[in-house]
């Protein structure tokens, strides 16, 4: 076949995996008879991905400035628990989710300053911090699950707009806006982008590489916390074992959407490509009744399948140049 012809598509499948890979599944999806399509399923299919997109939004940030958060899962967790039990022993809604927040950020400002002002691993302190606030949560709820007392608190993401939209997805969406507005139209976005891309040059080009990476941590402890608290308000309750698997489960996400590893390559619309992709893929399966011991093999034989062909399709594409 003509290259001129058989380049733009190989182009298209690279640039836009999760997209295809979404189209496919709808596809398949209408040769079964479940309530895959009905609108009941479809705004449960988003509201149950929005917390997770939520977190996917920091979490992207610190990838683009060349760094990694996997901690979010901790700071989602102890956050809600917060919120819960501030809100149990009579602390205001808005002063109780607002403290939440205010640990989600000072966590990510602890990362950053760890990770970027005493030059360590990120991979490795972040992994630790997660790995404390598992243990934090734990003590603070004596590793059983907390209810709220409120009925107020479980409004605050149940509460659906015109009796549709849920506030859950409200705030998601209003989460994703804003990181699409300041990676792509803020200087401090193509620091992000320059940073990633390369850290010295960046340096000495002009930009304040330390305070700016330090913020993106901060971003990432910042969502991971309103995700926690609108986590733990559609749940009702606080949870240690909430976030286990959250920034492993993000991190796969955000890599199919096509935000890499290295820095400075993806954005938040990718990430929530990626993030909407396995969230598809497992409601299919769950609408076609599969084990859910087979969904995770089969999930991760999808995450491993699609990256690796992008690795391939970007090795065949140096090798060409």
């Amino acid at each position: 076949m003509n290259t001129k012809i058989t380049e733009p598509i190989k182009n298209i499948f690279s640039a836009q995996k999760a997209p295809i890979a979404m189209l496919l599944i709808f596809i398949t999806m209408l040769f079964f008879k479940t309530p895959f399509y009905t609108r009941y399923n479809l705004i449960d299919l988003i509201n149950s991905n929005s917390t997770l997109l939520i977190v996917a939004m920091g979490f992207t940030v610190v990838l683009v400035a060349g760094g990694v958060d996997l901690s979010v899962g901790g700071v989602m967790t102890v956050s809600g628990i917060i919120a819960i039990k501030l809100i149990n022993s009579g602390v205001s809604i808005p002063v109780a989710v607002l403290v939440s927040i205010l640990f989600g950020a000072a966590i990510g400002a602890i990362n950053g300053y760890l990770t970027v002002y005493q030059n360590t691993e990120p991979f490795i302190i972040t992994l630790g911090m997660g790995v404390l606030l598992t243990g934090v949560a734990q003590e603070l709820t004596t590793a059983r699950p907390i209810s709220g007392e409120n009925p107020a608190f479980q409004n605050l993401a149940n509460y659906k707009l015109f009796g549709v939209v849920p506030a859950l997805v409200l705030v998601m969406i209003v989460t994703v806006i804003v990181v699409v507005w300041l990676l792509r139209s803020t200087s401090f976005g193509r620091n992000c982008y320059a940073i990633g891309g390369d850290y010295e040059v960046a340096k000495y080009s002009g930009i304040n590489v330390l305070p700016t990476k330090t913020l993106t941590f901060v971003i990432s402890g910042v969502t991971a916390a309103i995700a926690g608290v609108m986590l733990s308000s559609w749940v009702n309750s606080g949870n240690s074992t909430y976030g286990d698997q959250t920034a492993l489960y993000i991190a796969s996400a955000v890599v199919v959407g096509g935000t890499s590893f290295a820095g400075g390559i993806g954005g938040a619309f990718k990430s929530l490509l990626g993030v909407m992709f396995i969230g598809i893929l497992s409601n299919a399966f769950n609408m076609l009744n599969i084990d859910s011991y087979i969904q995770q093999l089969l999930v991760g034989l999808f995450i491993v399948g699609i990256i690796w062909l992008d690795c391939y399709a970007r090795k065949v594409k140096r090798e060409t140049v």
